[in-house]
């Protein structure tokens, strides 16, 4: 079971197990209110008491949900839990509930050998118009992999996990200061592989990587360790495709390795770029801008105007490297004055002097650091006061809503980062704001069977309580009537709901001596039916006899009433 929880926000019921991956768990999920299927994303219990994991975690539902578009996987809903680990211990696991797809991942179809190229052109062009969407909105995937592109039963792509996601604002933190490795080594960039800042065409190339694999069935780099994969991206040239399926076209090559450029300046700038060309390609055409094949890789480095890898054991190269005076050039220039060189350097020993004795006496100046503020402590004040500190200190705050039990609706709860921590101007704060104490709507469970009511009733945390048998005209036996609490009441998660069940019989009055008219009308309101008979042997119109007797008697029974009808 995922983590002792069945049942999210009192909406969402888990069900079983579809994927995993190294942060969370992914089940397969109802929404209850709108009676879909979904996908639930849970953390680990492991890494949910990891402040770190938790706040990425919220990164990811934040910039996941920013993104609507067909090519990508929808968020719906994102929260935190309470549960319990392994200990006993209360842990929040944080939620994201996403978009089901019915399909096939992208590296499934890829295990079972090369994709046709015409196919692997129509996919690339799937994951570079998500690519295009997001980067457009300010926001790199950073981890496209086949194990992140879905294809919908009618062939639809999906791009998925944007869960390592950053916004471009905020990606001057670099893979290696972080404290996990993202992405997967045999889709690293050389950028990120070099623990470097990772922008938009990190994407591309990783999305050149996916290309050449649909092609070829297999990655362009493997070894026995993601170390030694990182080292081939970094500065290994790979083979163009069609060395290893002749069915690709050259055009296709030329696409993929420009795509897979060591240096990011060499490569598709744009998604739009890269999906132009890889759609040219597809149709046999030469991309109409001309793809210059990137550098060779460490051959550039001269050692006395040489390269030693181009000119190894050459005669130019022996020359160069001999230190004998026969096998030295001759020197084409003449040499300066040496008094002038002499006058040279006094008259810059005397540049230097001046300014150094100018810096020492100028007057030291203290630089403020306006871009340095400390979160302030918004505790127990309202989200609108709170929010307009953060807007005076030029912050940027974000509502995040939590239930308390210790403080009061509308009341902020805590900051996160916390007060006192020292950030940038425009960093966002989350601003957790109470909703007060937890609560459950207790649903209409009225007309249902008393077993179906305590299922339901249960499902949602609450506890069963009595069942009280009473008299319904129109209620079947062992249906509900009704619950106290009230349907649509608000009541505290584990409160004991008590039922009223229909008996399935109702009290029959003793109707004689009153007329048949006020008579007829008792019995027909308790849903008995009713058959006068007249007794001409007697007059005044008043029932003398009935044919049940005064007491419980079973639903819609039939029952005779005898009336003097004589004149």
């Amino acid at each position: 079971m995922t983590e002792g929880i069945s049942l999210l926000a009192n909406r969402y019921q888990i069900g079983r197990l579809i994927g995993h991956g190294g942060m969370a768990n992914v089940y397969l999920g109802t929404d209850s209110r709108l009676g879909r299927q979904v996908a639930i994303k849970l953390m680990k219990s492991q890494l949910a008491t990891d402040p770190s994991f938790r706040s990425r975690f919220r990164q990811e539902a934040q910039a996941a949900a920013r993104m609507a578009h067909p090519t990508i996987v929808r968020v719906f809903d994102a929260g935190e839990e309470t549960t319990r680990d392994a200990l006993g211990n209360t842990v929040l696991v944080p939620y994201i509930v996403m978009e089901y797809v019915e399909g096939r991942m992208l590296k499934d179809i890829i295990a079972e050998g090369p994709v046709r190229p015409k196919e692997a052109v129509r996919i690339t062009e799937g994951i570079l118009t998500a690519l295009e969407y997001s980067h457009r909105a300010g926001v790199v995937h950073r981890d496209i992999k086949p194990g992140n592109v879905m294809l919908t039963q009618t062939g639809q792509v999906k791009v998925m996990d944007f869960g390592i996601a950053r916004a471009v604002s905020d990606s001057a933190a670099t893979v290696a200061q972080t404290t996990a490795i993202l992405g997967t080594a045999q889709y690293f960039s050389p950028e990120q592989a070099r623990g470097e800042t990772v922008d938009a065409r990190s994407d591309l190339y990783s999305t050149g990587v996916v290309l050449f694999e649909m092609l070829t069935g297999r990655p362009p780099f493997r070894g026995d360790s993601p170390v030694a994969v990182a080292y081939q991206h970094v500065s290994e040239p790979p083979v163009p495709p069609g060395a290893l399926n002749p069915a690709v076209s050259p055009a296709l090559d030329a696409v993929t390795l420009h795509a897979l450029a060591k240096n990011r300046l060499d490569r598709f700038q744009s998604a739009h770029e890269f999906r132009a060309d890889v759609v040219d390609a597809g149709a046999g055409q030469l991309p109409a801008r001309k793809i210059q094949a990137p550098a060779p890789v460490s051959t550039t480095t001269t050692m006395f105007g040489v390269s030693p890898l181009a000119a190894s054991g050459s005669e130019a190269a022996l020359k160069e490297l001999d230190s004998t005076d026969a096998n030295r050039p001759a020197r084409t220039q003449t040499r300066p004055p040496v008094a002038w060189l002499w006058m040279g350097i006094v008259l810059i020993a005397i540049i230097v002097v001046a300014v150094v004795i100018w810096v020492v006496r100028l007057s030291p100046i203290t630089l403020p650091n306006n871009d340095s503020i400390s979160v302030p402590n918004l505790s127990s004040e309202t989200y609108a006061q709170g929010s307009a500190k953060l807007d005076k200190l030029k912050l940027t705050p974000d509502r995040v809503d939590e239930s308390s039990t210790s403080v009061a609706s509308g009341k902020i709860i805590k900051t996160t980062p916390d007060p006192g921590t020292t950030v940038t101007v425009g960093e966002t704060i989350e601003v957790y704001v109470s909703t007060g104490p937890q609560t459950v709507s207790l649903p209409d469970v009225s007309g249902q069977s008393v077993n179906g009511a305590w299922s339901q009733l249960t499902a949602l945390g609450l506890k069963k309580g009595s069942e009280t048998q009473q008299d319904s005209p129109t209620d079947s036996a062992g249906t509900v009537i009704s619950t106290s609490p009230a349907a649509n009441s608000k009541v505290a998660p584990g409160s004991t709901v008590d039922v009223i069940v229909a008996s399935g019989t109702v009290a029959v009055p003793d109707v004689t001596q009153q007329t048949l008219t006020q008579a007829t009308a008792t019995l027909t309101g308790l849903g008995l039916v009713v058959t006068p008979q007249a007794d001409y042997a007697c007059t005044g119109q008043l029932v003398t006899q009935q044919s049940l007797p005064p007491g419980e008697q079973p639903q819609q029974s039939p029952i005779t009433l005898t009336y003097c009808a004589g004149s």
